[in-house]
């Protein structure tokens, strides 16, 4: 079993997420740390219980060749330069979403990654909840036949009393409701229907509550999405909703449909209501209830092989692809094609 030593950029409320879960890897070792404070590293050691180097200087940081994967939890408007180095330090690379608040800047990170062969684990990491695992099998199993209709929602209300709320509440470090949260109501249903999208159309507003005054661009948005085989799908990005967390799922098929815990199938005989799963639902916005553990045991796993992550660089430029897309047809108030980008 091979041992990969992990240095993380940037340590906030997420990087700190991603250290317990790397504790509890056997593959990983956490590091190093490079951060823009002057963290003290016995300190450190007493409050996590791993020996740490410390960092304040990206270059020495990326030069030291123990390094294996960069594990990238900065702000989002730094992900795209830290990712283009770190590939080109021949690191691999774990990234926090949204990859980049552009498309140009996402095609760059895609570019270097294909280049370099980097292996890379995108934290999409709703994808390894059990409920999504659950849906996932249940559609292969081809158990609610053809999907022809699916919708997920992310209702999260993220205001000023969360520290990143300092430089995230202006678009050029936000980017988009869809870009700062809602990517992982996206991406889940992109990863169920598992279809390419055609063409979007988005309607954005922003809570009147004063509370969101200093946010610049909207953070309320509905994408309605048009499938290449004729499907059409649903997602509500609400990040200023004050509501407790909520992350909906609903797939419907030709023989069934899979609502969060809930599954129908006219396949199964006997089946007359609803059948309960017994899964773990999303149904918390604190990153330290995150499926993290699963998501790294998955990319070392890849590393050992030397093979792809399924959340993998190209697959979540795929999904940024389509967010784009629904942030320019908001800002134009028209459909706008992904065959545009």
């Amino acid at each position: 079993m091979s041992k990969y030593q992990v240095g993380i950029i940037g340590f906030g409320w997420v990087a700190e997420a991603h250290l317990e879960a790397l504790k509890k890897v056997d593959q990983f070792k956490p590091y190093a740390i490079l951060s823009g404070r002057q963290l003290n590293s016995m300190e450190f050691k007493e409050k996590y219980g791993v020996d740490v180097k410390i960092y304040n200087d990206i270059d020495k940081f990326l030069t030291d060749k123990n390094i294996d994967v960069v594990d990238i939890c900065t702000p989002s408007f730094l992900h795209h330069e830290q990712t283009i180095a770190a590939s080109n330090a021949g690191k691999h690379i774990i990234l926090e979403k949204p990859i980049a608040l552009s498309f140009k800047d996402s095609v760059k990170m895609l570019k270097t990654v294909r280049k370099n062969r980097t292996l890379t684990s995108i934290c999409f990491e709703i994808r390894f909840i059990s409920s999504a695992k659950a849906i996932k099998s249940i559609i292969d199993q081809g158990l609610i036949g053809e999907i022809y209709n699916g919708e997920v929602d992310y209702y999260h209300g993220i205001g000023p009393w969360y520290v990143n709320q300092k430089w995230e509440s202006e678009k050029k470090n936000g980017g988009s409701s869809l870009l700062r949260a809602g990517c992982h109501a996206l991406d889940m249903l992109l990863y169920l229907m598992d279809e390419k999208v055609e063409e979007v159309f988005t309607y954005g507003n922003t809570n009147p509550n004063p509370v969101y005054k200093n946010y610049d661009y909207d953070l309320n948005t509905v994408t309605l999405l048009k499938f290449k085989n004729g499907a059409i799908g649903k997602v509500s990005s609400n990040t200023d909703c004050m509501q407790p967390y909520v992350f909906n799922m609903n797939i419907v098929g030709s023989e069934g449909s899979v609502k969060n815990d809930l599954f129908h199938s006219k396949k199964i005989k006997g089946l007359n209501g609803w059948a309960k799963l017994d899964v773990d639902l999303i149904d918390s916005g604190d990153v330290l209830n995150h499926p993290y553990v699963e998501q790294f045991t998955h990319f070392a796993e890849c590393l050992d092989k030397g093979i792809e992550t399924t959340n993998n660089f190209e697959s979540a430029f795929e999904t940024h692809k389509v967010i784009f897309a629904a942030d320019k047809s908001a800002e134009l108030g028209r459909p706008v094609k992904l065959n545009e980008f």
